[in-house]
């Protein structure tokens, strides 16, 4: 008589689950290391060059205005007006507006409508260039405008020169800006990096030739300034026409190009707001600085603070705009699952990243003040900010590439009611606050705008935890092929 076959035992069965239970285990984590590793290669293909770009096109205005210190006191400060001025009324709204394209073009280019990406770059170059004009008639102004609002007399018509010798830059912008937003949604970051690393090569003999060698003194600079900016565009201008790695995706000038200005401006609008409303309120702290107490020394402080963190700064907006190209791109192909390991590869090299630049901008806060000057009370006063300097150096870690994910998926108006209550509900109020009625200074100035950096990443983070991906996904292949349906109906 046969046996009956014995039952396994529970805890042989309770063995066997637990191996295959941690083979599964391992598996999927091999699995999401090697995506990892993946997505961290793309965004580093993408994100160090970005860096060296941003980089090299903030070092023209920073080289500039050191040759032009070299010629005196009033020489430098209204250099350093004109161009504040400059940065807020002209260059941060054309900039906000060209990244509206890192939506569009990055969507389009994802869902392979690559003739999109041409047009879309026709429409942002007219549209801005319109842009343009009422800016030119307020840098023409510069000087009375200064003169009507208190400033030095000399220092308003040196100024004035100075931005009036800046004007052609604001149209080589408005056309260099939107064609380095075609090449990034296309991935082709090094075109973008010769170009600019050429353009500030050039520029730095030729602004001292123009500043000392050329009678123009300080407005030397601004004309080197535009000279830059368009050999910068004629270069980007030739790669695009004559290289075939643009052959689909470029496009003659046609009528459709100035068709659907609308649907660029539903995007150029909001994401303009989102960057200048935080642009604006870091100036604004510049000049409340002015209101205090020995102003020369608080405005000196705060300057050296913006300085550093605006260089840092660099670091994190090149990663926000490699995530901006990715997501774009995954969102446009619709793949929300790669988009969303996009941003979670991003987020914590962010997070890495914050903190080790923190970390070693705390280590050398001693020294950090030499940097800019000998002043005793300037480097003992920048010493004692540097820790908040560093709070806001890690915010600013996580905003800017909260806001690329931000122009990736094309939730811009969010993010611009977002850095209008963060800044403006929040940190300005703050600022004031802390800095006049509680007569913290300076300090308390620049506590209040880390509040509003602290909002402003608390949300942004928030929205995109909760961020539905394969809905935005549906949005970006909606928005693209509905425009493909457009175009069509208009050429029938």
């Amino acid at each position: 008589m046969e046996e009956a076959l014995l039952p396994v035992p529970m805890p042989v069965k309770e063995e066997r689950r637990g191996e295959r239970w941690r083979w599964r285990w391992r598996e999927r984590m091999r699995s999401w290391k090697a995506e990892m590793n993946e997505e961290g290669r793309k965004l580093g293909y993408l994100a160090g060059p970005m860096v060296a770009v941003s980089l090299s096109q903030f070092m023209i205005q920073v080289a500039s205005n050191m040759i032009v210190g070299h010629l005196g006191k009033l020489a430098l400060s209204s250099a350093a007006v004109a161009t504040s001025l400059t940065s807020v009324t002209g260059f941060s709204l054309l900039l906000g507006m060209a990244s509206g394209l890192e939506t569009l073009c990055g969507q389009a280019f994802g869902a392979q409508q690559y003739h999109n990406l041409g047009t879309q770059t026709y429409r942002a170059i007219f549209t801005l260039l319109i842009v343009c004009l009422p800016i030119s008639l307020i840098w023409a102004s510069m000087a009375n405008i200064l003169s009507f609002i208190g400033q030095d007399p000399l220092i308003s018509y040196e100024a004035g020169r100075y931005a009036v010798w800046m004007i052609p830059s604001l149209f080589a912008y408005a056309v260099g800006q939107p064609l380095i937003k075609f090449l990034q949604a296309q991935s082709l970051i090094f075109p973008m990096l010769f170009t600019s690393v050429a353009t500030l090569c050039i520029h730095i003999p030729l602004c001292y030739v123009m500043v000392y060698f050329s009678g123009l003194g300080n407005v030397g600079a601004a004309l080197s300034i535009s000279i830059s900016y368009w050999l910068n565009v004629v270069m980007l201008g030739l790669y695009i026409r004559y290289s075939a790695s643009c052959e689909m995706t470029r496009s003659p000038i046609t009528r459709e190009a100035f068709r659907g200005i609308n649907e660029f401006l539903r995007m150029a609008l909001p994401s303009a707001v989102m960057i200048c409303l935080e642009w604006w309120s870091f100036e604004l702290l510049i000049l409340l600085s002015g209101l205090l107490p020995n102003p020369e020394v608080e405005t000196s402080v705060l300057s050296i603070c913006l300085t550093s963190i605006t260089l840092l700064f660099t670091i994190p907006y090149g990663f926000g705009a490699a995530v901006s190209t990715r997501v774009s791109n995954e969102l446009g192909a619709g793949n929300p699952e790669r988009a969303r390991s996009t941003v979670h590869v991003v987020m914590f090299i962010a997070v890495a990243e914050a903190a080790c630049v923190s970390a070693t901008l705390l280590a050398s806060h001693r020294i950090l003040g030499y940097a800019y000057s000998n002043d005793e009370e300037v480097v003992s006063y920048v010493s004692k900010l540097v820790p908040l300097v560093c709070i806001s150096v890690i915010t600013d870690g996580l905003q800017g590439v909260l806001s690329g994910i931000a122009r990736g998926c094309g939730w811009q108006h969010v993010g611009a009611f977002v850095n209008l209550g963060s800044f403006y509900l929040i940190g300005i109020p703050t600022a004031v606050t802390l800095g006049f009625f509680l007569h913290m200074g300076g300090r308390g100035l620049w506590i209040g705008i880390v509040c509003g950096s602290v909002c402003q990443s608390t949300l942004l983070s928030l929205i995109t935890s909760f961020t539905n991906w394969q809905q935005m996904a549906n949005k970006a292949r909606e928005r693209v092929f509905n425009e493909k349906a457009a175009v069509e109906n208009d050429l029938t």
